[in-house]
């Protein structure tokens, strides 16, 4: 079944602030571990750069790649996490507008990275992954709750 819902460029922003919010809060942690490594704050950077021109450039897109390949290379799992987290923010502009449901679960992943970067920061507790969600949802706006309803209605619909 092909499933496809419209999100506008407001959507894509709000997403984009949201998700960088996200992997901000998880940036020190990659800093801490690989301190020489500026890829995923530039990508952060990017992203936010994104909000508040909603333009999607070729640097944009380069950043992007540069956070998903520092995760790759990341030796410690913490500091993996926290770099997909930045490289899945700066990638959430390019979701189409017409977007498939599994493009939209891509953009939310932001939040669910920094929660796994929490809890194996945290030596594995899982209360410290459940935190970073709670404070991820707090923080939506409502646009963002808008789309995760949409999502939970089409997976009950095509589970259903």
């Amino acid at each position: 079944m092909h499933v496809e819902f419209a999100l506008s460029d407001e959507d894509r922003r709000a997403l984009g602030a949201w998700a960088a919010d996200c992997a901000e809060r998880v940036l020190p942690l990659f800093e801490a571990r690989r301190p020489d490594d500026p890829r995923p704050r530039a990508a952060i950077d990017g992203v936010r750069a994104y909000t508040l021109h909603g333009r999607r450039t070729a640097r944009l897109r380069a950043v992007t790649w540069a956070a998903h390949a520092a995760a790759r290379e990341a030796d410690d799992p913490v500091a993996a996490a926290a770099a997909r987290a930045a490289s899945c923010a700066a990638a959430g502009p390019y979701t189409r507008a017409l977007a498939m449901p599994h493009q939209v679960r891509h953009v939310l992943s932001p939040a669910l990275y920094c929660a796994r970067a929490r809890e194996l920061a945290a030596g594995g507790d899982t209360a410290a992954g459940d935190d970073e969600v709670r404070w991820a949802i707090r923080h939506a706006s409502p646009g963002i709750h808008r789309i995760v309803e949409l999502l939970r209605h089409l997976h009950a619909g095509l589970r259903g």
